[in-house]
């Protein structure tokens, strides 16, 4: 099976909206502006996020929860397991968040739904690994 250019264009929308949520959840660096501008060319204003930990909806309360994952995992940036994989105004993935040592102690996936202009208006994510309490 062949490739369609609509379909092509689909897995580039995926891939830069999953591209930009990443860079969004690994721009914690300065906790202001670098984040809250990450944050806005990732997601729509009113974008909700809802995982077992955290339930957030809009870019401030994103911005928060993200920030709280850095303060607990201190040096720790999110990468991609995988390639995104979506249809209609839905992309799932897989990731990773990778500590200064090397090691993975969480990991999980997280499918989104997509506004019209390539933004996430909202994530669903789950928790296949996380550290023991």
């Amino acid at each position: 099976m062949t490739r369609t250019s609509t379909q092509q264009a689909g897995t580039e929308r995926y891939e830069g909206a999953v591209a930009r949520y990443f860079t969004a959840w690994n721009a914690a660096g300065d906790g202001g502006d670098a984040t809250a501008e990450a944050v806005a060319a990732a997601f729509t204003e009113d974008a909700t996020y809802t995982d077992p930990l955290a339930d957030a909806t809009g870019r401030d309360r994103l911005a928060a929860v993200i920030a709280g994952v850095h303060a607990q995992f201190p040096g720790s940036v999110f990468r991609p397991l995988g390639t995104p994989d979506g249809h209609h105004d839905l992309v799932r993935f897989g990731w990773e968040l990778v500590a200064p040592d090397g090691s993975a102690p969480v990991a999980g996936f997280d499918v989104a739904t997509l506004a019209a202009d390539g933004r996430i208006r909202s994530v669903s994510g789950f928790l296949d690994r996380v550290p023991a309490v």
